[in-house]
């Protein structure tokens, strides 16, 4: 059988995909490819092939494996990665002709998350994911399961070695939803307590790699990991900003997408990626060196629009100016802004753009207000800000961030 080597030292993979015509097969095995090397292996060979449907047993052709199994002993390859979701049975069949590890797109990309996952919400989201795409798969993952089946010969004393692992999965899956169902409540809170406080919310959201962790960063300084490989960071981190008309705002950093991210992965990370559906504004991050960019702006539109983003008003942060593979392409609007987060660039406009966008919740004013209504400095300093103040003859001058239920009565004494 196959020897698993020291984890330090990087894996050499091949890596397969069945091309049936339902996505660019070339796309999707270079991205396979950016998964792998995040992963620690070393992608050594790719194999596609073309079929109109995928083989039950094996997913591709038999003849196609066998020769598979030639060019994995030339190339002392140690790990085969498919670029489908596999079942344990086709996953089983096929590590008993190749002779060596097999594993398929999600359950690699499970793994780089189990690697990245660094809050007790991140590791439970990751580990909830693994349980749920491992349960239908327990039949056919190895031979040393015991037989499962009813009448003569089949009862007796003690459960079968499946159906023990199999109740073991059911139990912890239901242990991992309370614990996060726990979590929930208190991010609702959370969510509750920002809206009650009038605290404004931008969530940063976008394909994995665009730069999302740079971006916040440079911003504020946030000492967030950021690298150059897929998912480099899982869990959420946010920080406040002040934007040009002195408002507030909390910047969220969410999980990165992919294309066909696996259906666990999104069900367990539901509550990180709402943090897009309840914020006031959404910052979609996309990569201007990437000759994928718009597809990859595609991907991120369509699981926003499952999340109920549709009404937030968002904006297209272009990142990666410098590196951009057109210059002559490049266009801002009310709702774009081309930046390098890199090299701090157009920071400005985004800081002003983000204002424009965001609904009217205070309003900058310079006000003179009469000595004998100086309690209306004190109600806009409990529900907004007062930057400055000047004593003057006829009153008190003020440069403040007015609330918008005070504006209508702090209209009386703009200057």
């Amino acid at each position: 059988m196959y020897e698993n080597k020291t984890e330090d030292l990087p894996v050499k993979a091949v890596l397969v995909c069945v091309d049936t015509g339902e996505f660019d097969s070339e796309i999707s095995i270079a991205e396979l490819s950016e998964l792998a090397k995040t992963a620690n292996a070393e992608p050594v060979a790719e194999v596609i092939q073309k079929r109109p449907t995928f083989d039950s047993a094996v997913c591709m052709g038999m003849g196609r494996l066998e020769e598979l199994k030639e060019e994995i002993e030339i190339l002392e390859a140690e790990l085969v990665i498919f670029d489908h979701e596999l079942t344990g049975v086709q996953v089983r069949n096929i590590e008993n002709i190749l002779n060596v590890r097999v594993i398929d797109r999600t359950t690699l990309i499970l793994d780089i998350f189990a690697q990245r996952a660094r809050t007790k919400e991140g590791k439970l989201q990751v580990e909830l994911a693994q349980q749920k795409y491992r349960l239908p798969r327990l039949i056919g993952l190895g031979t040393s399961l015991s037989r499962l089946g009813g009448g003569i010969g089949t009862r007796g004393p003690g459960e079968t070695k499946l159906e023990t692992d199999r109740r073991h999965i059911r139990r912890r899956i239901e242990y991992l939803e309370d614990e996060l169902g726990q979590l929930k409540k208190q991010r609702n809170f959370s969510r509750s307590r920002r809206k009650k406080d009038g605290v404004l919310c931008a969530a940063i959201v976008g394909y994995t790699n665009v730069g999302k962790s740079t971006l916040l960063n440079a911003l504020t300084d946030a000492g967030v990991l950021a690298e150059n490989k897929l998912f480099a960071t899982l869990d959420i981190t946010s920080r406040a900003i002040e934007l040009p008309d002195g408002r507030s705002v909390m910047l969220i950093d969410t999980v990165g997408l992919i294309r066909r991210l696996p259906h666990n992965l999104v069900e367990a990370f539901k509550s990180t990626l709402e943090e897009a559906a309840n914020a006031d504004i959404i910052l979609n991050v996309q990569d201007l060196s990437s000759p994928e960019c718009a597809e990859q702006a595609k991907v991120t539109e369509k699981l926003l629009s499952e999340l109920g983003c549709d009404g937030i008003p968002k904006i297209n942060v272009m990142n990666k100016s410098d590196k951009a593979l057109d210059p002559d392409i490049l266009f801002e609007d009310d709702n774009t802004v081309i930046i390098s987060a890199k090299h701090y660039s157009g920071f400005d406009r985004l800081l002003e753009c983000i204002m424009k966008n965001l609904p009217e919740t205070a309003r900058r004013m310079k006000l003179m207000i009469p000595y004998e209504n100086t309690a209306f400095i004190a109600k806009i300093r409990q529900q907004g800000k007062v930057f400055s103040e000047e004593y003057t003859e006829t009153g008190t001058l003020i440069d403040s961030l007015v609330d918008v239920k005070l504006i209508k009565e702090a209209e009386n004494y703009i200057i």
